[in-house]
This record gives structure tokens, C-alpha cells and sequence, in this order.
């Protein structure tokens, strides 16, 4: 009988991206991301096309970026695998379709994602669906919704009330 070594035991992360969107674009901003075990992680992008953001990410999303500096991509894919070092991350976000395609940009396409990290995100709005609960169930949404950092820690609220 075999038992289920350390490695194998999985944290819990929930996170949340913004992005410029347009059919056949998807371009990140920023990303937030929690931990169950209360740490946080977030980021800016200085790559993104501020003259390609639509009319809501100029009036939702840029207003509300956090006061430290950008970012290239490379810089925080490398300090995100920091973040997460050695554990196996169980990945949760709010509607995570764009979310976890440019969290796996990242670092390249799918299957380049590090050893022991998930090919998807489960969905907090799916779980929702399944078990019934209404949005009107879940804690408040964060005043700085469209900020990735508190959207994120919302997620881990939701991802909370929902175990």
C-alpha cells in the first residue's frame, strides 16, 4: 500500500487577472494572486499596450493598478515561481478562462508551466453552478473590484465559503 508522499500535497491559490481583450487579442496587465496560508503576490506588466485598452479597462482597470513599478513578463514569471516555490499549486479563479491562458503565457505555451503545476484553473463560478449558490450568497465584493490583487483575495473568500 502506498501513501500520498508530501509532494504530493497540494496548496491552495486563488488569482485573478486583468487584461486588454479584443477578438484575437489577449494582452495582461496585471496579476494577483492569494494563498491559503495568507501570503499575496501581485504584479504589473510593462509590456502591455496602453494604446490598445479598451474604453472599460481605461475607465476600470488602469485607475486602480498598484502604485509599484511594471514589470517585463519574464520578471514575474520569475518572481510568481518564487512565490510558489516547491509547492503543487491547486489554482481557483472567478470566471478563469482568459485568466489561466495568460497565466500559462507566462511561461510560454501549456506544457511549458512548471513540473507540478496544473493545466487548468477550477472555476469558482462553476463550482457556484454546481452547488447552487447565488452571487448574492458570497461575501461583498471588494470596493477595488478590478484591481487583480483584491479580486484575488475575494476569490479565497469565495473559494472559503464555498468549502
Amino acid at each position: 500500500m502506498t501513501s500520498l508522499a508530501p509532494a504530493a500535497l497540494k496548496t491552495r491559490y486563488t488569482y485573478d487577472t486583468e487584461f486588454n481583450e479584443a477578438p484575437g487579442y489577449l494582452d495582461l496587465i496585471s496579476i494577483g494572486v492569494k494563498c491559503e496560508d495568507g501570503r499575496e503576490f501581485y504584479a504589473v506588466s510593462s509590456e502591455f499596450d496602453k494604446a490598445r485598452c479598451n474604453d472599460f479597462v481605461i475607465a476600470n482597470v488602469l485607475p486602480k493598478l498598484g502604485p509599484q513599478p511594471p514589470e517585463s513578463r519574464a520578471q514575474i514569471r520569475d518572481r510568481l515561481l518564487a512565490f510558489v516555490g516547491k509547492t503543487r499549486p491547486e489554482l481557483w479563479g472567478y470566471f478563469a478562462d482568459y485568466d489561466h491562458v495568460l497565466l500559462c503565457w507566462l511561461f510560454g505555451r501549456m506544457v511549458d508551466l512548471p513540473k507540478g503545476w496544473p493545466m487548468l484553473t477550477l472555476d469558482l463560478k462553476q463550482t457556484m453552478i454546481e452547488k447552487c449558490v447565488r452571487e448574492s450568497d458570497l461575501p461583498k465584493k471588494p470596493v477595488n473590484a478590478h484591481n487583480a490583487l483584491d479580486d484575488a483575495r475575494w476569490n479565497m473568500d469565495v473559494l472559503n465559503y464555498l468549502r
